[in-house]
């Protein structure tokens, strides 16, 4: 198969890196996805991982070039403020400004509060399968892998100040430094002016915060730590990075640390811009605060292929990151799962699904809609696996199902009674049918009684137009918003003959009398 003419977006990034290596000699690409685990790691922190992953995998489709993953983790950085999320939060106060690696972890389960949240990370991205090399700032810088860099950057200190400084305000630009001595005294990773540099020695001077003394310490083995943007810029030349994403909100951060990177001689990666993920109130997620969905929140309702393809779509178009979403997401992979094994070969690799199963994505035929599921848990008004399980079995046997569609729609109907239970029972306002539409639903109940008994789902969808035109000539939308408000509470919902089949002739019409007579109860 040809990829040359692929134009998703993983293979037009994949493009960006093979141009880059017209005018290098490399034998081996690296890309690289940061993460900073100063509070316990978020969904975007994921994105970023997978995104990345999408485009390796399509490098790896166009090149022969061997290519890598780093997640690098800067766990060295201070610990500037203690999360709202997490426990004992008080004793974890003492240790503001140090190392992350040097803060007790507030579960009491690993050696550090850095330790315990890079431990969930890959504990979380091993799941998906991914393949990745872990970095820690903290073993590179102490094991003196960044040595050489380190020695240019303070070699280039005046030329990285003036980068750096126009772009501070007045007040901090009185105590930037690129490097953040690692006090003997205290331990704190300490942000105070540098009296003077010794390139000829490695090392700094500074007066300590407290004391008012002067300290002179070496900037290798990990003795210093680089303020953020030279560290980024350091870090890509020292692994070679050709590739890494970020949130718009770094672009500035970018731009400097290309600039400080070409200034110790080395080369930024490329790179795509990605818009933030939001909360429900449309605000940025955080670490620290914990809003917006965790990556354990999402799975509780939906497998991860729908967190997947939710994280695949449109990455330079800002989206809310919040339970609701959730029912959209998996439906909206369900089609197009469906897409994909209708379309010609050389349209496949175009497809979401292609790059979120690595080329091979799975086949569910006769799989019902996880919206459709939810719909059919509140009319059965049953949280019994076994028993929706009959209604959805002469469904998908109807659709073609394989054994394999059974499973994973087992799977999607516990997901969808969770779901249910926890954000839909009582939300709900159901439409209370006036005299006009009560008089529709009567007929559509006897039109429905008298279709053949082998009647499917199509002949159920077309039975529920002829009744909507004649009672709404000028469109269908306001009968739809009838059904759908008698019967799940909601202006939006199913394709009304699949459900029908699906819940059963007979269940739908006794559904329909029983709440227009009763009042919705």
């Amino acid at each position: 198969m040809s990829f040359d003419d692929c134009n998703s977006w993983p293979f037009e990034e994949a493009r960006k890196i093979i141009s880059r290596l017209s005018t290098l000699k490399k034998d081996g690409v690296i890309l690289e996805t940061g993460y900073g685990p100063s509070g316990l790691p978020h969904i975007g922190t994921f994105g970023e991982v997978l995104r990345t992953t999408f485009v390796m995998r399509a490098f790896r489709r166009l090149s022969d070039i061997p290519a890598r993953l780093f997640v690098f983790s800067d766990d060295m950085d201070g610990f500037r403020k203690v999360p709202s999320n997490v426990p004992n939060q008080e004793p974890l106060g003492q240790y503001l400004d140090r190392p992350l690696t040097s803060v007790p972890d507030p579960f009491g389960q690993y050696e550090s509060f850095a330790h315990h949240n890079n431990a969930m990370l890959r504990r979380f991205l091993d799941s998906f399968g991914f393949e990745y090399e872990f970095k820690s700032s903290t073993e590179m810088y102490r094991s003196g892998v960044f040595n050489e860099c380190l020695s240019r950057i303070l070699g280039k200190y005046s030329e990285i100040m003036d980068i750096m400084l126009p772009s501070l305000r007045e007040e901090r630009q009185k105590t930037y430094s690129p490097f953040l001595p690692i006090c003997k005294r205290t331990g704190k990773v300490l942000q105070v002016p540098i009296i003077e540099t010794r390139p000829t020695d490695n090392t700094i001077i500074y007066r300590d915060p407290e004391t008012g003394d002067l300290g002179e310490v070496s900037v290798l083995d990990g003795h210093c730590k680089l303020q953020w943007k030279a560290d980024w810029g350091m870090r890509w030349m020292t692994l070679g990075v050709d590739y890494e994403m970020n949130g718009k909100d770094l672009i500035d951060s970018f731009k400097l640390s290309s600039k400080i990177c070409r200034t110790i001689g080395g080369l930024p990666p490329e790179n795509l811009t990605y818009e933030l993920f939001l909360d429900d109130e449309g605000k940025k997620i955080s670490k620290s605060k914990g809003n917006g969905l965790s990556m354990d929140e999402w799975l509780k309702y939906a497998p991860s292929e729908s967190l997947a393809y939710y994280m695949y779509q449109s990455p330079k178009r800002a989206k809310r990151l919040y339970f609701d979403v959730i029912p959209n997401a998996m439906d909206d992979y369900l089609d197009s799962l469906e897409v994909f094994y209708s379309e010609s070969v050389d349209k496949k690799p175009s497809s979401p699904v292609y790059h979120i199963h690595d080329g091979t994505p799975p086949h569910y035929p006769g799989c019902p809609k996880f919206s459709m599921l939810l719909n059919l848990v509140q009319a059965c008004n049953t949280s019994d696996e076994n028993m929706l399980m009959e209604f959805v079995k002469k469904y998908t046997a109807a659709n073609g199902e394989s054994k394999e569609t059974l499973i994973f729609t087992r799977t999607m109907v516990k997901f969808a009674i969770s779901y249910y239970n926890d954000f839909v029972v009582g939300t709900r306002k159901f439409l209370i049918p006036n005299g006009e539409q009560k008089e529709a639903l009567k007929i559509l109940c006897d039109e429905l009684r008298a279709l053949p008994q082998d009647s499917g789902a199509n002949d159920f969808q077309t039975k529920v137009f002829e009744v909507g035109k004649r009672f709404y000539a000028d469109g269908m939308k306001e009968w739809f918003k009838t059904l759908y408000g008698v019967l799940f509470g909601s202006e939006s919902g199913p394709k009304m003959g699949s459900f029908i089949y699906l819940y059963g002739v007979d269940n739908t019409i006794h559904l329909i009398e029983r709440l227009y007579n009763n009042g919705n109860k």
